[in-house]
């Protein structure tokens, strides 16, 4: 079993920075990508912005030059820089890994997401 715990959501005026920071543990051999993920209400989850175990990532294109994913391989964490926020940011975030257990199981978990609302 992998676990992921979110933190770092909460109330932004627009314009305004958050980070955000995912924690996976349990029996983890390997983690291939790491990434974030977002739901507006009413819409369907999309991505945000994924980084793989080399350092590759890539962007949605309304995120680009405003938020930036990085990795901390050591301690299984991924982070999510997210600079000038607008309100269409507001959705609840998710993190998601792919990966290897060491009983060499492929799994692929979800946080329990964390809500960010970009309003004055």
């Amino acid at each position: 079993q992998v676990q992921l715990v979110e933190s770092g959501g909460g109330l932004v005026q627009p314009g305004g920075s958050l980070r955000l920071s995912c924690a996976a543990s349990g029996s983890i051999f390997s983690i291939n990508a790491m990434g974030w993920y977002r739901q507006a209400p009413g819409n369907q989850r999309e991505l945000v912005a994924r980084i793989t175990s080399g350092g590759s990532t890539n962007y949605a294109d309304s995120v680009k030059g405003r938020f930036t994913i990085s990795r901390d391989n050591a301690k299984n964490t991924v982070y999510l820089q997210m600079n000038s926020l607008k309100p269409e940011d507001t959705a609840v975030y998710y993190c998601n890994a792919h990966g290897s257990t060491w009983l060499l199981e492929e799994f692929g978990s979800w946080g329990q997401g964390t809500q960010v609302t970009v309003s004055s």
